[in-house]
């Protein structure tokens, strides 16, 4: 029986602050020795009272803006009650009935369609802290007991809840990545998953026929691109296989294994009684005036898809290209400055999204760190758009660049190619030479049995090869085809 897929993403988003949501206490927990980074607040001690931190509510404020939400005065905290071994207090501080922003969108494409997703609201909340389960020879499995570490706990999250638009793991996964690029672009977050910056909870259900929304599960915590997906798909199939042997679902909450490829059951999913909310009376309200909203309004730059669909209409590039020069800032960055110099943008887009990306994967570097300037590599581009060298020798001129560390101008010296092309009589004297050599492939083009043009194709690479790509290729092909017919 065909159903209706219906999943709703909520995104949990570490904010780039120097300090917590509540306290001074440093954001810097990754590879920082156990409960360093905590004081008071962090630890819950009895008579500590959190201190809102202004940063944070200027980069929730930006991020809901540029999501097309609308930000909301008087916001308010709520306590949400509930006991983990990481939450020292017994209970979370985070907004509930008033959050920071309401509304807003996101629009995706998957497989070339455009889509959009509405989003619930986004709101603040402070994060947890971190369970380590760990033997006592060191090892990480098998045991017994488990350390925690505070040093997490009070990091300033925003949670971004997605309406329930999202119908496959295809849809789920370009929302994220949406979502990820738009907080990399603002700088209000590193977005990483693999450190959890960012974490995923997914709901999904199945309609009914009737077209009501089935019961709904939740996947908790899912800190990667592919682990989203492979749990969307793996409970996709568990709640129709459940569904089609007549089981009635439970709403409940559910654990990814990775390792296994399964979702396990944790909980039955509370309702928001459960977690006894109420207004957490140490923190005034959130008051957003107008000015306030308009001064980060202003400061916000080009959003990513906008510099997507400029980068399509003012360089003639594809959209696959465009995505994936947008996919950074400081590759769009590096991209038009490219551009800049005189280079053509559909060969600058080429060598960026080939040979300098297979470099930076190599060397396991960002753009910012990559030895060759955006104006150097233009140059270079220009070079071989201007036919003074060909795409060999200008790839060439980049290794001498880096592996010598060489400027545009002496690379090009060493390797020979600031000569200029082999043309005239020198180029026509070596395609002789060729021609003398490859005499058989030369009788088949000259009876017209060549149809396909492959073997005068051949002549011409030998003859690229000879000059070490310094000839220009469509002068190379004019001269044979004069010889040869």
């Amino acid at each position: 029986m065909k159903r209706q897929v219906v999943i709703g993403l909520e995104i949990h988003l570490q904010l780039k602050t120097m300090s917590k949501l509540f306290c001074s206490c440093s954001t810097d927990y990754i590879g920082a020795i156990p409960n360093t980074n905590v004081c008071p607040i962090c630890l819950a001690v009895p008579g500590s009272l959190p201190l809102l931190n202004d940063r944070a509510v200027e980069l929730a404020v930006k991020l809901g803006l540029a999501l097309h939400c609308d930000i909301q005065d008087n916001t308010r905290f709520h306590r949400k009650h509930y006991f983990y071994a990481d939450l020292p207090k017994a209970y979370q501080i985070t907004q509930f009935e008033y959050p920071i922003a309401a509304g807003g969108y996101v629009d995706i494409i998957v497989e070339g369609k455009h889509k959009r997703v509405h989003l619930d609201h986004l709101h603040l909340e402070e994060d947890a802290g971190k369970l380590v389960h760990q033997t006592s020879d060191g090892r990480l499995s098998g045991a017994a007991h488990s350390f925690v570490d505070y040093n997490r706990g009070g990091m300033p999250l925003s949670e971004i809840v997605s309406q329930p638009d999202i119908n496959s793991s295809a849809e789920a996964i370009a929302y994220v990545e949406q979502i990820r690029q738009l907080a990399r672009y603002l700088k209000v977050s590193d977005g990483e998953m693999e450190s959890g910056s960012l974490r995923a909870d997914v709901n999904i259900s199945l309609s009914n026929n009737d077209g009501s929304l089935g019961t709904r599960v939740e996947i908790k915590n899912v800190n990667s691109l592919k682990s989203i997906e492979r749990a969307i798909e793996y409970e996709i199939a568990r709640q129709n296989k459940a569904l089609d042997n007549g089981e009635k679902l439970i709403q409940e909450t559910r654990l990814w294994d990775d390792a296994t490829g399964v979702t396990r059951s944790m909980r039955g999913k509370e309702s928001a009684s459960d977690y006894r909310y109420y207004l957490e009376m140490d923190l005034a309200p959130i008051e957003v005036k107008p000015e306030y909203i308009k001064k980060i309004y202003q400061s916000l730059t080009e959003m990513p898809w906008e510099k997507r669909d400029r980068f399509i209409e003012q360089y003639k590039i594809s959209l696959e290209e465009s995505q994936q020069l947008t996919e950074q800032l400081e590759i769009a960055n590096y991209f038009e400055e490219c551009v800049k110099e005189g280079a053509s943008p559909g060969k600058s887009a080429n060598w960026i999204r080939s040979e300098v990306q297979s470099i930076l994967r190599e060397q396991k570097i960002d753009i910012i760190n990559f030895q060759v300037s955006a104006s150097e590599l233009g140059k270079l581009i220009k070079k071989i758009d201007n036919r003074d060298i060909s795409n060999t020798q200008a790839k060439d001129v980049l290794s001498a660049m880096l592996d010598k560390n060489l400027t545009l101008d002496n690379a090009l010296e060493e390797c020979g190619a600031i000569t200029g092309r082999i043309t005239g009589e020198a180029l026509e004297i070596i395609i002789k030479k060729i021609i003398g050599c490859e005499s058989e492939t030369a009788e088949i083009i000259r009876s017209g049995q060549d149809i396909k043009g492959a073997k005068i194709k051949f002549l011409q690479g030998l003859v690229m090869r000879e000059t070490r790509g310094s000839a220009d290729p469509i002068e190379v092909l004019n001269i044979l085809n004069v010889k040869l017919n």
